[in-house]
């Protein structure tokens, strides 16, 4: 083909700006005729094919796994096969789509820096993992699988009322829609601005794709991408991980940097609320805000309940732990290679990255760039992260659409249902791409959007802890402690937004550009206009904000971002309950399917068991009680009766 051939093709098709690129490239290389001096451009040109075709892989397995599912359940036509996968799913592929659902691509590009900067006490997140899944278990799921519900926030109006039912829906559909933006426009950025991909064609095929198969598949789609989107998360960290080993000659040298720079010193106890990162804010902390995510978050909950036992819902939160503690390991241990790799020259501080977040990026490029494929694969990783948290919030709030606002309002047959679904999950899509564009313009406000987010999920917690485990709760209590804890964590949150922590709280720990080899000394970034975060926030003087501060900023506003949700939990509960009691709320009568009760906890069945076993052994118990004598007539009522049960007649 000509040069000419390539020239015509070009103005025939409509394709991204990063393929015009390549074509023009590829056309000046066959009117040089491959001249020596352009062999280098042209190994340039195949890695950088390379990278996008792994890429691309990664986003045609998922569109045909969308596909494969919308061919093999045709004949599905109801609402409830679209959107709980007819609840015959097994544990091991909903375990690895609920740990894919919220390790975003936010989760692959900030954990990294974050050890980088802070240190590797995170790594206590792996404790909260585990209380959260204990609770979750024990706690939330028993109910919520006992009423085969399809959203979460149907329980509210079955506890305590529709408006109670009505508001939860609306902070689900407004948090979610904010979260699913950011997901796509971070990462987007961040990779843009240091790989060279165009940044809106990342972002608008990653919401294309995601609409596409959720629309297409429905759940049971959407937790097979999950599957393997997992696979392929784990597969970039591993892509860098093994080859920053291979330059530092082993894992011991990047521990022993690592410990020499301080960020292995996480043994921090102090009960201090307002430092940053403790063992309790990670532990305690990050406890509420895992159980306010798999406990009554409608993505999560929509998955544990599609399976087809309870056993299988119970087993696939304990294997999803597994797969939680694989990605944050490979995280904290990417963060650790980054120091090692950076600890002489740090490219944030000398101006040649513009956000922590484009760290992990920069490393990418920087030690696998000359490994056609690799850059691509960490590419497909961290977007495999942003396509698993954009579908299953597609997925949930189209869920929670038809269950909390169609189906109570109108009557419509299943086949129409299932249309209707497909519909909002488009819909849902193109909204989410859309506040991706508007997260482009958000600016300063973004990190904002994030924190206010997050604090969302401490008051809804609270909220359905109050129905669950205390059967006097009422309606008024229950929008009396929502409406509390909301506006008590929004107060401190965004307090803490005008108001951030001095230093000596968040302990960032030091870092150096001594080691750089600079051409210029005033150059600060060769991938951005914008000037990294903690040179341009010099124009503020420190004895400017010191005397904006006050006694309340001091204290409450720099109390740790991880307390927030706890915060909004507590007051939730708190209200909640003394409203209730005020109100009447001890003479409620309430169903016991929707409250916890003992025989759905692990322990009583426990119990239960090895008394079976115990008693099981002896002749006659009722003879035994009597000679020794027990004054109890409770536990010899109870029993006498299992004995009666158990006797044969």
């Amino acid at each position: 083909m000509s040069a000419g051939h390539f020239h015509i093709f070009w103005k025939c098709m409509k394709i991204t700006p990063y393929w015009a690129k390549v074509i023009e490239t590829v056309n000046q290389l066959m009117v040089l005729r491959l001249r020596k001096e352009d062999k280098y451009l042209l190994h340039i040109l195949q890695a950088a094919t390379a990278d996008y075709v792994v890429f691309a892989f990664m986003l045609a397995v998922s569109a045909a796994i969308g596909v494969y599912y919308a061919w093999t359940d045709r004949a599905l036509r109801s609402s409830d096969d679209f959107l709980t996968a007819g609840r015959r799913l097994t544990a091991l592929p909903v375990s690895l789509s609920l740990t894919a659902s919220f390790m975003s691509a936010i989760t692959v590009l900030s954990n990294p820096a974050e050890v980088y900067r802070y240190g590797a006490s995170i790594v206590f997140y792996g404790l909260s993992y585990v209380l959260t899944m204990v609770i979750t278990s024990e706690v939330f799921l028993p109910v919520f699988y006992r009423l085969a519900i399809t959203s979460t926030y149907e329980y509210l109006e079955l506890r305590f009322s529709r408006i109670t039912r009505l508001l939860g829906t609306l902070l689900f559909i407004v948090q979610t829609i904010l979260y699913t933006g950011i997901v796509i426009y971070t990462p987007a950025l961040a990779l843009s601005q240091v790989t060279g991909m165009d940044l809106w064609s990342a972002v608008i095929s990653t919401g294309v794709v995601c609409t596409f198969y959720c629309t297409m598949g429905g759940l049971k789609a959407v937790v097979w991408t999950d599957v393997f989107q997992v696979g392929v998360m784990l597969a970039g960290f591993l892509s860098v991980i093994i080859r920053c080993v291979v330059l530092k000659g082993g894992v011991g040298p990047i521990i022993s940097d690592s410990h020499q720079g301080g960020r292995l010193d996480f043994w921090d106890f102090d009960p201090n609320p307002l430092k940053r990162h403790t063992f309790w804010t990670v532990t305690f902390g990050g406890t509420f805000v895992w159980v306010s995510i798999y406990g009554i978050n409608q993505a999560q909950v929509q998955r544990y309940i599609s399976c087809k036992s309870i056993a299988h819902a119970k087993l696939s939160l304990f294997i999803n732990l597994i797969g939680l503690w694989c990605i944050l390991l490979s995280s904290v241990f990417a963060g650790m290679c980054l120091y090692s790799v950076y600890k002489n020259c740090d490219p944030w501080t000398a101006g040649m990255i513009s956000a922590p977040d484009q760290l992990m990026p920069y490393l990418v490029m920087d030690i696998l760039g000359d490994y056609p494929g690799l850059p691509g694969l960490f590419v497909a990783a961290a977007y495999s992260g942003s396509l698993s948290t954009v579908s299953s919030s597609i997925n949930a709030l189209a869920a929670v659409t038809v269950e909390d606002l169609i189906k109570p309002h109108m009557r419509v047959s299943d086949k129409k249902l299932s249309f209707i679904s497909k519909i909002l999950s488009f819909l849902y899509g193109t909204l989410c791409i859309g506040m991706a564009g508007l997260a482009s313009l958000m600016g300063g406000i973004l990190q904002a959007t994030i924190s206010i987010f997050g604090i969302i999920g401490g008051p809804l917690l609270g909220l359905f802890s109050l129905g669950i485990i205390c059967p006097f709760a009422n309606s008024k209590g229950a929008l009396s402690g929502l409406v509390s804890g909301l506006v008590v964590s929004l107060w401190v949150g965004i307090g803490a937004q005008i108001f951030p922590a001095p230093s000596y709280l968040s302990r960032p720990l030091s870092l150096t550009a001594e080691g750089c080899n600079l051409t210029t000394s005033d150059s600060f970034n060769w991938t951005s206009t914008a000037l990294p975060a903690h040179i341009g926030n010099i124009a503020t003087s420190p004895a400017q904000l010191d005397r904006d501060r006050n006694l309340l900023a001091d204290n409450w506003y720099s109390l740790s971002y991880l307390y927030f949700s706890p915060i909004g939990t507590i007051i939730t509960i708190l209200v909640g309950l003394f409203i209730s009691l005020v109100t009447g709320g001890w003479k409620h009568k309430v169903d016991s399917r929707l409250t916890l009760v003992k025989r759905d906890t692990t322990l009583f069945c426990i119990f239960k068991a090895l008394k079976d076993r115990l008693m099981s052994g002896k002749p006659d118990v009722a003879q035994t009680k009597e000679k020794h004598g027990n004054a109890n007539p409770a536990f010899c009522n109870i029993e006498l009766d299992y004995m009666k049960c158990n006797t044969p007649t």
